[in-house]
């Protein structure tokens, strides 16, 4: 992901004093730690202006600053030198080069230190920010809020899967000077992530989808997720909003954040915001009529699924904090597209695909089942290991495989190991046409011989497993 905009006040000196570091240029070798109160700018270089922030050597273009991180399998300080000959006007690292070729901050963390620039920048930004997280439909909840801000403000977003320590903070570095709201998602699984992603983030709106069974691995729990989950309303405008979906049994019991009652949107008139009349209109999405305390309006809501209608609610929880209208918020709502691999419904040839193969846990692989229940023809669930569960992940895969047969799905196809406890399943619970493969590239090579004109099919699993190249294979 690049950052490219006009970055506001991110000279290299107001760089270096965010992340704390010790900036060092080749003239004389004229040094400086910052900050340091009452020290001279080294004049020429400390007030340069960034274009960008960027931590892939490969991106680099005149004028940015480059993070050399160290990877796992690429470390960014072998690229020092070659990121200088692209024009980049100074370099954040770990470890300077004997001679330097540019102006470099030493620090003692690189990837701290691209947290702290990107909290710097937001502070550089007094716009409203919404913070989004929970254990499913963070993506899609991010698309229809967006949708729904950029009716009136012109509004920043979160690109494809950058919800991350490192995503988080180049998605805050990628905001133009002249964004007038933005929309951030939040993605941990580790207590403390969200801590510091809220740091960074200051999320002035926060927006909990829901509390499911994801990362239990390092989380032990529902009770756990929701306690790391919270860690949102650490670094939030204490004067801001917290808007749960009031359906969940967890998030309900958030009684006040900073002293003021959430707003609660959900299906049961109970909530603040609720949904009914709703029509399902199969893989086309699905109408409903939105009530709020002071008004009711009908929307089209364009992506299927049940789920999708939570989303439309929780964007008109947020547009209402910001002052939209019920009109711009319907127009937002219909406006909302569809993210590849995020329930993404395409015709490919003869078949309908539904591509949801970014991510899985039992949730969300049981409401894409939900979704493709909706079909006409064939059900294909073409479906995959889901990591991250816990001890009782084999118990897990098994119930989605029953679940499959419960919402009439025609045929199961799955690959990797935890997945055969789901054909099994599957297959006891009278799932016929189902069949279990040792990987995902045994299944790709069989998956033409077993899909028949006409049929839907959804791919999903863990980002892990690789389907991405099944929804390409297919989508040729």
């Amino acid at each position: 992901m690049e950052t490219k905009s006009d970055m506001k006040n991110m000279t290299i000196w107001n760089i270096a004093r965010a992340c704390k570091g010790h900036l060092a240029v080749p003239a004389g070798k004229h040094t400086g730690t910052c900050p340091a109160a009452g020290m001279a700018v080294i004049r020429g270089y400390s007030g340069k202006e960034a274009a960008g922030i960027v931590i892939d050597s490969r991106k680099v273009e005149p004028g940015d600053i480059f993070v050399a991180i160290r990877g796992e399998r690429v470390d960014g300080h072998q690229f020092i030198r070659e990121v200088f000959d692209k024009g980049a006007i100074a370099v954040v690292c770990e470890e300077e080069p004997e001679e330097l070729p540019g102006p470099c901050i030493r620090v003692e963390d690189s990837l701290a230190a691209l947290r702290q620039i990107a909290a710097f920048y937001r502070e550089q930004m007094p716009i409203p920010i919404v913070g989004i997280t929970g254990s499913v439909g963070k993506t899609s909840t991010k698309e229809f809020v967006a949708s729904v801000l950029a009716q009136k403000y012109k509004t920043h977003k979160t690109q494809g899967n950058f919800n991350n320590e490192i995503g988080v903070p180049l998605t805050l570095l990628a905001m133009p000077e002249d964004a007038e709201a933005a929309v951030v998602e939040m993605g941990i699984n580790h207590f403390g992530e969200m801590h510091r992603l809220s740091e960074m983030v200051k999320p002035d709106i926060c927006v909990m989808t829901n509390i499911g069974q994801c990362h239990l691995e390092f989380l032990g729990s529902r009770d756990g997720i929701l306690k790391a989950k919270s860690e949102i309303f650490d670094f939030m405008n204490p004067e801001g909003t917290v808007c749960v979906n009031g359906d969940d049994d967890k998030l309900v019991t958030i009684e006040e954040v900073h002293g003021k009652r959430p707003v609660h949107f959900g299906l049961s008139p109970e909530n603040d915001i609720y949904a009914d009349t709703i029509v399902s209109r199969g893989l086309l999405g699905s109408t409903a009529t939105i009530h709020t305390p002071d008004a009711a309006f009908d929307v089209q809501i364009p992506l299927p699924g049940a789920h999708m209608v939570l989303n439309a609610l929780a964007a008109t929880a947020v547009g209402l904090q910001l002052g939209l209208t019920t009109e711009q918020i319907a127009a937002g709502i219909a406006a909302v597209q569809a993210v590849s691999g995020r329930s993404r419904v395409v015709q490919a040839g003869d078949l309908v695909l539904i591509d949801d193969c970014y991510n899985a846990n039992p949730v969300s692989t049981k409401a894409a089942l939900d979704l493709l229940s909706l079909a006409d023809g064939r059900k294909v669930a073409v479906l995959g290991d889901m990591f991250e569960l816990g001890e009782k992940e084999r118990e897990m895969h098994g119930q989605v495989g029953a679940y499959a047969a419960e919402q009439g799905i025609d045929c199961l196809y799955c690959a990797g190991s935890l997945s055969e406890e789901m054909y099994r399943a599957a297959k006891e619970a009278g799932i016929s046409c189902a069949e279990h493969f040792s990987d995902t590239d045994a299944l790709l090579a069989a998956l033409p011989g077993l899909l028949q004109p006409g049929d839907s099919v959804l791919i999903k699993a863990s980002h892990g497993m690789g389907y991405t190249k099944i929804v390409e294979a297919l989508e040729k």
